[in-house]
């Protein structure tokens, strides 16, 4: 009998081993399995965010060699099985905030919604920020307004860095600056290229034009050779991976290469 028991809890150790290595074979299985999808994942993510760097740099070639233009298009480029399509912009097209006259800004912040008033308070807080008054004011008054109006900051009275600086200048707000962002670029010059300018921006300009404002510079001729491109490039490779870049790009046969890199900016999706 105890020869049995013996026997029977000899088996039960047994089968509980086999119970615990058949768990971690298939913990192990599943753990080897992820790894693999984890390691095809980045393979997959690393050829498409591939392609697409290469579909933004050859769209700057053609430019270059005109045999594509700045119209906002879809360029459909395939790179390694990668299908890529860029969307190429004329950055030029835009309304340059640091450059524009005070009129321009103002018609632009009118053509998307805000009131005459409240777009001359914002067009003159906006030349006050970056040192370029509309009226002269003294710091102290211009001081005493950022107060107010709960500021913790003043006007640095220099160029604006980013378009998200806009956001500071007082009597802005979220809903305006989303307005007005996408006709903005701190890339462009005094007065947009009028060849791809958007509705918006025609607008503004028609509005300046009408109303006779002095200080306003000649719309800009169109240069072939010299252009500003906004580059929106979205890359999808095999298992949904998906890649999006954008690239502001001067293109100027002077500069070394024909070309010089203004901003980049990626995500991953």
């Amino acid at each position: 009998m105890a020869e049995r028991g013996e026997r029977g809890f000899a088996l039960l150790i047994v089968l509980w081993t086999l119970v615990l290595v058949a768990f971690i074979v298939v913990r192990l299985t599943a753990a080897g399995r992820t790894e693999i999808r984890i390691a095809d994942n980045l393979i997959v993510n690393a050829q498409a965010d591939a392609a697409v760097d290469g579909a933004i740099y050859q769209t700057v070639f053609d430019v270059a060699a005109q045999r594509a233009a700045l119209d906002g298009r879809p360029r459909k480029i395939v790179l390694g099985g990668t299908d890529v399509t860029v969307w190429p912009f004329d950055e030029a097209a835009r309304i340059n905030p640091n450059l524009a006259s005070p009129a321009l800004l103002a018609a632009l912040f009118e053509a998307t919604g805000s009131d005459p008033q409240s777009a001359r308070q914002l067009t003159a807080a906006i030349g006050e920020w970056i040192g370029k008054p509309v009226t002269a004011r003294p710091d102290a008054a211009v001081a005493a307004d950022y107060r107010a109006a709960g500021r913790t900051y003043l006007p640095p009275g220099s160029a604006l860095q980013s378009l998200d600086e806009l956001g500071r200048v007082l009597g802005m707000n979220a809903a305006v600056l989303a307005a007005v962002r996408p006709h903005l670029s701190l890339f462009s010059g005094a007065i947009p290229r009028v060849a791809h300018a958007d509705a918006v921006v025609l607008a503004a300009l028609a509005a300046v034009a009408a109303s006779g404002a002095t200080g306003v510079p000649p719309p800009r001729p169109d240069s072939p050779a010299v252009q500003t491109a906004r580059l929106v490039a979205v890359a999808r490779g095999p298992g949904n991976a998906a890649v999006t870049r954008t690239a502001v790009v001067r293109i100027d046969p002077r500069l070394p290469g024909g070309y010089a890199v203004l901003g980049w900016d990626a995500a991953t999706e």
